[in-house]
């Protein structure tokens, strides 16, 4: 899952809750309705052989999860992805040709072994059939599947949407001791510090943050700084136009086309390209945005819709871009 699914999620239980309205299309993966979980499960598209081998010596391990303590009794070999950010992290720490199968939202890397399967409503008996013995999810969605999950014996690392840098590297560390490649899970933690450590030192100085505007669909739904991508954004010295309008929306407000308008950012960054087919050049066509700072200079910048909406490894990636978006505004 995403951190956008997350947010989906949340908002339909303050609407159970308390009626109010819910962002439509908030879905950072862009996935369809929750549906009832299939009573089968199609092959991966991808089959990989899982690795056979003896207990590794560092095993058992515990590793701290969002559901407790969690134990691993032996080095997995069949391990479930539930989560497009997590099979990012097993495949960046040498972990994949453990991954068994994977959710259907994982699209990246294109090894992975994609099934039907859904973190919105895991099907358990799916899951038993294919003889797991690690399951990797960012949430119990529908409350009761990883319970049971753990109950059959299987061990469940529920690892939740990331707020900080430090979370993505807390989960990528865990993934590596829970999966017997702890060193490669370090080294890849160290290489992603250095690498962001040095494009923060390039960032061009600014008299003021420069204004930008993150957009999520063409319902002008956004983020604010509370979320991990907005924090993404305040650690490169960005000002989020969002942050004024975002009380009581969870991280996700959604935003007016006249307030847009009027806080006339300076950058725009659409991620929502590959979902809806927002580009810059459809962007010129709403009316009144021709006027603004970020269309008239061509300070719009199309982000990859999954990078934008994950807290894996990638992330570096996203912040290359953003850290070109501001070097080109400081080029002026």
């Amino acid at each position: 899952m995403s951190i956008r699914k997350s947010t989906l999620l949340l908002a339909t239980v303050v609407i159970a809750a308390g009626g109010c309205g819910t962002p439509a299309a908030v879905n950072e993966e862009r996935e369809p309705a929750p549906v009832a979980a299939p009573t089968t499960i199609n092959a991966p598209t991808n089959t990989v052989a899982p690795t056979t081998t003896q207990n590794a010596a560092g095993f058992p391990v515990t590793i701290p999860a969002a559901n407790g303590a969690i134990d691993v009794p032996a080095r997995p070999d069949r391990i479930i992805s539930m989560s497009a950010t997590h099979t990012e992290m097993l495949y960046a720490v040498g972990a994949g040709d453990q991954v068994l199968a994977v959710d259907a939202f994982s699209n990246y890397p294109a090894e992975a072994p994609v099934t039907d399967l859904t973190g919105f409503a895991p099907n358990v008996e799916a899951i038993v059939e294919l003889d797991a013995d690690l399951v990797v999810t960012d949430g119990d969605w529908d409350g009761s599947s990883m319970d049971a999950l753990t109950g059959l014996g299987i061990p469940v690392l529920i690892l939740p949407a990331a707020a900080t840098l430090e979370d993505v590297y807390s989960q990528i560390e865990s993934l590596g001791v829970a999966t017997d490649h702890s060193a490669e899970a370090a080294a890849l933690v160290g290489r992603m510090q250095s690498e962001i450590e040095e494009l923060l030192s390039t960032l061009p100085t600014f008299p003021e943050p420069p204004s930008f505007y993150h957009e999520l669909d063409e319902s002008y739904y956004s983020v604010t700084s509370e979320t991990f991508i907005g924090h993404i954004y305040s650690l490169m010295g960005l000002h989020n136009i969002a942050d004024a309008a975002g009380d009581g929306s969870f991280g996700y407000p959604q935003l007016s086309e006249e307030y847009i308008i009027e806080s006339d950012p300076d950058l725009i960054f659409l991620a929502d390209t590959l979902c809806c087919g927002v580009s810059g050049e459809t962007l010129v066509d709403r009316p009144g945005w021709d006027a603004l700072s970020a269309v008239r200079n061509r300070a719009i910048v199309e982000l990859n819709d999954d990078i934008a909406s994950r807290w894996g490894p990638r992330v570096v990636e996203l912040m290359e871009v953003i850290a070109a978006a501001a070097s080109g505004l400081a080029g002026e």
